[in-house]
């Protein structure tokens, strides 16, 4: 009966899983500790993980189940609906006494799971609830963190709100929110960091490396530029870094904007300047417009009159 069974759960059959599951019979009393598969997850972890707060009620109230029950990975029913969003579940859970800071493996909180997806109202159910955001798992990272991977700018707005120092944390090889949104791709994320957080403009991680070179590495020009408007120094040195690392200085944003556009954009004439002289040639963007039409400032001026009288 125990695929079955299984089934039933997944598919949120009560009226069927009554029938086959009684208080006081043999099946009902052997499946309260029956775990199922290589990760070891009971009945109760698969209805939080559909979203079936009926069956959960049913299973708990009715054949007893612990709320608490963990899998081969210390992973609870909480941790379950709250990473696939279910808030009713989460609700249920938390009403009859589940932990809300309860670890699974790699000390991960319900609360970082639920900050892997965009569903607001769990996170705040969590935080509601008492879920601390300030908590790290093994890596170092807070739910700031993880949000910030995932590109969620409402739930980090949110955080700030509740959790006004959660921006503050590190991982355990130094790398801040600022990097990991940097790297990710997220511009969205990365504009309201700079915004409501107060990042040191070229924190660096232990193998050195800044939120700007995680940008241009990984060919988000756009995120580039943006950190050189609001963080106006020590970006030569960087670019002389990501040079000599053999970073690819024609990389282009989804516009065909170069690293050349970001440093005019953000009139920086070293930058501008580090740059054509490594071989970086001023070509239009998807617009038409080319860096030196961006460039403002005199000494940004000057840098392309320099190169054009001297090719």
């Amino acid at each position: 009966m125990a695929r079955p069974l299984l089934r039933l759960v997944q598919e949120g059959r009560l009226d069927l899983l009554r029938d086959e599951l009684r208080p006081d019979d043999v099946l009902g009393s052997a499946v309260q500790s029956r775990h199922y598969g290589r990760s070891g997850d009971t009945l109760l972890h698969h209805a939080a993980r559909y979203g079936h707060q009926d069956v959960l009620a049913y299973l708990v109230e009715t054949l007893g189940m612990d709320v608490e029950v963990f899998n081969s990975d210390y992973k609870r029913p909480l941790h379950e609906a709250a990473s696939m969003g279910h808030r009713e579940c989460v609700s249920y859970l938390m009403e009859r006494g589940a932990s809300v800071d309860c670890l699974k493996k790699a000390d991960w909180t319900p609360l970082m799971m639920a900050c892997t997806r965009q569903n607001l109202e769990v996170i705040k159910a969590l935080v509601e609830h008492g879920a601390n955001p300030l908590l790290k798992n093994k890596d170092g990272w807070n739910c700031f963190h993880i949000a910030s991977r995932e590109g969620h700018p409402q739930v980090l707005r949110y955080l700030l709100d509740v959790s006004p120092g959660s921006w503050d944390t590190e991982s355990t090889i130094k790398r801040t929110p600022l990097h990991t949104a940097a790297m990710h791709g997220c511009f969205d994320v990365v504009e309201l960091l700079l915004e409501r957080c107060q990042y040191k403009p070229d924190s660096r991680d232990k193998c050195g490396v800044t939120p700007f070179m995680d940008a241009i590495q990984n060919g988000h020009v756009n995120i580039a530029r943006l950190l050189l408007e609001k963080h106006q120094e020590g970006h030569v040195h960087t670019i002389q870094t990501l040079l000599s690392l053999g970073a690819d200085i024609h990389a282009k944003d989804e516009k065909s904007r170069s690293a050349l556009h970001a440093a005019c954009a953000g009139q920086q004439a070293a930058a501008a300047r580090i740059l054509l002289c490594a071989g970086l040639q001023d070509m239009p963007d998807s617009t038409g417009t080319l860096a030196w039409q961006l460039a403002r400032k005199p000494d940004v001026i000057q840098v392309f009159q320099e190169t054009n009288d001297s090719a």
